[in-house]
């Protein structure tokens, strides 16, 4: 009944400190934007046009963005991270973000092969999202086939880890290759954004998110139980292929969607969820699965915040930030409780 109530307060003041970092991160930005105007703007209007159609059109789809990306590689990790027993893995263990950045390569690296109007048709928005969505799903793929094939989950693992090995030499090729405009493109989509989804696309980016969220909920049993180990989850009524491809399948959906519309964003998804079992000091995926979600979108509102640099028209790489914040945290909190809670 304790813990109940505790976890009660917990979720409250995640809750809240959700709200205030997402209007928070709606005023910042190079035009500075009270927080009484940001509510207007949201729940009724506001006498300045300019701004309205800033928060509108640019700051809302960012901060909505940033909450979509927190929260599902969290949840990803959370999910891999049961999955394989393993405190290290993240959502891209599989090789998701590998093939994702492969399919990127290709089509900014490889264009050089085509030239000409060819060359610069391929390279659009769309075009990008496209060729890392089906890196992602190829992957993907491979490694359904391979886990209905191979049992032991650290052969998948590695198996992943070996795709992103792979992956990494064929950039490396393509990059030998290629021009310095080139390069510098596809290390800026390596950056990593949260600022260039219209409403539209934010729209086909939540659908496919909403899925993967909506699986994960439902593996909250068989996540459960895998922490028991194999043989008590099996004496249970698991089904421990099938829990397996679900929640593999629903990993490749959130973090694969993710890369594709805001590029491969590390330390997320293996991170956030230690820092949320370090203060929840629980196992339950029913109360780890919630938190994780807060958790995220809160951490990457802060950084998103931050890379914005307020009051000026700097804008710092988000995979940047969220590494320089993060880690020092993991770090502190790790030292501080002199174990790691999994």
């Amino acid at each position: 009944m304790n813990n109940q109530k505790t976890y009660r307060l917990q979720f409250l003041f995640l809750a809240i400190v959700l709200l205030l970092c997402f209007f928070v991160n709606i005023s910042l930005g190079s035009v500075n934007i009270p927080i009484k105007s940001v509510f207007g703007s949201l729940f009724g209007s506001i006498e300045n046009s300019t701004w309205e159609i800033i928060i509108n059109n640019v700051r809302l789809p960012k901060a909505i963005t940033a909450i979509l990306v927190g929260s599902g590689l969290g949840i990803s990790g959370l999910l891999m991270q049961t999955l394989f027993k393993n405190p290290l893995a993240g959502p891209f263990v599989l090789g998701i973000s590998s093939g994702a950045s492969l399919g990127v390569a290709l089509v900014i690296l490889g264009s050089g092969l085509f030239g000409g109007l060819f060359a610069t048709a391929l390279i659009s928005k769309w075009s990008i999202v496209i060729a890392a969505s089906l890196g992602s799903f190829l992957v993907l793929l491979t490694v359904l086939a391979v886990s209905s094939k191979v049992r032991d989950t650290m052969a998948i693992l590695i198996i992943g880890l070996m795709f992103g090995s792979i992956t990494a030499a064929v950039v490396s090729v393509l990059s030998y290759f290629s021009s310095a405009e080139q390069l510098q493109q596809y290390i800026f989509w390596g950056f990593g954004s949260l600022s260039n989804l219209s409403w539209s696309e934010l729209l086909i980016f939540f659908g496919i998110y909403a899925t993967g969220i909506i699986l994960s909920i439902l593996s909250i049993k068989s996540l459960n139980s895998l922490l028991l180990g194999d043989n008590y989850a099996k004496s249970l009524g698991l089904n421990l292929k099938q829990s397996r491809l679900i929640i593999i399948l629903a990993t490749s959906l959130i973090a694969g969607t993710i890369t594709a519309f805001a590029g491969p964003i590390a330390f997320i998804g293996l991170a956030i969820p230690h820092l949320t079992r370090q203060i929840f000091k629980t196992s339950n995926h029913k109360v780890l699965l919630a938190a994780v979600f807060l958790f995220g979108a809160i951490v990457m509102l802060i950084c998103d915040s931050i890379a914005q640099v307020p009051f000026s028209d700097y804008t710092l790489p988000i995979n940047a930030i969220t590494a320089l914040i993060g880690a020092p945290v993991v770090i502190w909190l790790l030292v501080r409780q002199r174990k790691m809670v999994f």
